[in-house]
This record gives structure tokens, C-alpha cells and sequence, in this order.
């Protein structure tokens, strides 16, 4: 099975992974219980507008935290394509505005994935399967 990780899901991975459900944690450390780990590459933007903003703050660089933060076991970005960029803007309705979880629907849609995430809105859009 396939796994696309919400921004939120991947930045508590690396960061506070005591925040995650009791699932999301179990599965995250068993490399057998997944087939690959995907990651929208609107998640690394995303995760440095938090910190531009100062909504999250980090030690060190965030080159390097985004570095360490790539090293998840079979973990693949997944490019933002013509085809994903297309996607995100034809999403079954009803669907909420916001481009970031657009591209990360469409991607897990494109992909086949199931989303790991503690959103509320993902986890209420019946057109993608989501796991907390």
C-alpha cells in the first residue's frame, strides 16, 4: 500500500512524533507495513512558509532539516506535474480553497495513495482515502 504524507504528518515525523495518532506512528516505523512513503512537493514549500511566517520554528538550518527530513524509509517526492497542477483544479465538489491540500488530494488521487493526516477536511472529503 501506498502512503501520501500530509505536510503536517511528515514535519511531526521529524520533529514531534508524539503528536501522531497511535496508527500513523505504528506504521510510519514498520518499513513492512507500507509498500513506499510519498511526499507532495508542495510539502517542503509549505513547511518554509511555516517557518517564514514563524508559525513553526526550528534549530539549525532548514536546508539540512529538510535534508535529514528526506531520509524516511522508501520515501519518493512526488514532482508537481502538468497532469497533478490540473488535477487539483477539477476536484470532485464539494472541496475547500486551499491550493496546498488541492495538490495533495490530487496527488494521493493521481497516485493511488491513501493520506496520512490529522486535517479535519481531508479526513471529511469522501473522494480520497485518508488514515489518522
Amino acid at each position: 500500500m501506498k502512503y501520501l504524507l500530509d505536510t503536517n504528518t511528515w514535519i511531526w515525523w521529524n520533529m514531534r512524533p508524539d503528536r501522531l495518532s497511535e496508527t500513523v506512528h505504528e506504521l510510519l516505523t514498520n518499513e513492512k507495513a507500507y509498500e513506499e512513503l510519498l511526499l507532495s512537493a508542495i510539502s517542503p514549500w509549505e513547511f518554509c512558509k511555516l517557518i517564514e511566517k514563524g508559525r513553526l520554528g526550528i534549530t539549525g538550518d532548514p536546508e539540512e532539516w529538510l535534508s535529514e527530513a528526506f531520509k524516511m524509509p522508501k520515501l519518493r517526492l512526488v514532482p508537481l506535474t502538468p497532469r497533478i497542477t490540473y488535477k487539483s483544479t477539477v476536484l470532485p465538489s464539494p472541496f475547500h480553497s486551499d491550493p496546498a491540500d488541492q495538490i495533495i488530494v490530487a496527488t494521493a488521487r493521481d497516485q493511488g495513495a491513501t493520506i496520512l493526516t490529522t486535517d479535519r477536511l481531508l479526513l471529511s472529503y469522501d473522494k480520497v482515502l485518508t488514515l489518522w
